[in-house]
């Protein structure tokens, strides 16, 4: 009987690496699937501040602005960041008016856009640091997702003449 011993033990730890490996296995698939719904709610915010931006270009503010939004509105996904970067560039140009609705709704559409680059952003960081852990790497947890990635863009909150402190 005294042998039996280490066979309990033998059994009890590989029952608790067992147990580990399972439990970060879903932990990798929770953290890519949130990160995957996170890009996907931020594509949706990009969507909406580009469609109030080239509404706004189209009663007011020109052909420039609005050939930006068109461009982030038609930009495929290795075009989408430089196309959004150029748009925010574009809407800081041009001077909002405070008073316009449709200033209202770009202004508030970015602002649930930096939040929502946020949300991906950690989600994207945590991701990638749990499938980049040694033992992740070794059983290859999470191979059959796409790595996530990280959507780099200016910050595109907004703000019009009204909003800016003054002094």
């Amino acid at each position: 009987m005294p042998g039996m011993w280490w066979l309990v033990g033998a059994t009890l730890v590989v029952g608790l690496l067992a147990a580990y490996l399972i439990w970060t296995a879903g932990r990798v698939e929770r953290l890519q699937a949130r990160a995957e719904l996170a890009a996907r709610a931020l594509d949706a915010h990009l969507l909406r501040r580009a469609a109030a931006a080239a509404v706004l270009a189209e009663r007011r503010y020109g052909v420039e602005l609005y050939a930006a939004a068109r461009t982030a509105l038609d930009a495929g996904p290795d075009e989408r960041e430089a196309a959004e970067n150029d748009l925010t560039h574009q809407l800081r140009a041009v001077q909002l008016d405070a008073v316009d609705p449709g200033t209202d709704a770009v202004i508030a559409a970015s602002r649930r856009l930096a939040l929502a680059r946020q949300v991906h952003t950690d989600l994207v960081r945590d991701a990638r640091s749990a499938r980049s852990r040694p033992l992740v790497r070794l059983f290859r947890m999470g191979r059959g997702s796409p790595w996530p990635r990280y959507f780099d863009i200016d910050d595109p909150t907004l703000t019009t003449p009204a909003d800016v402190p003054t002094g």
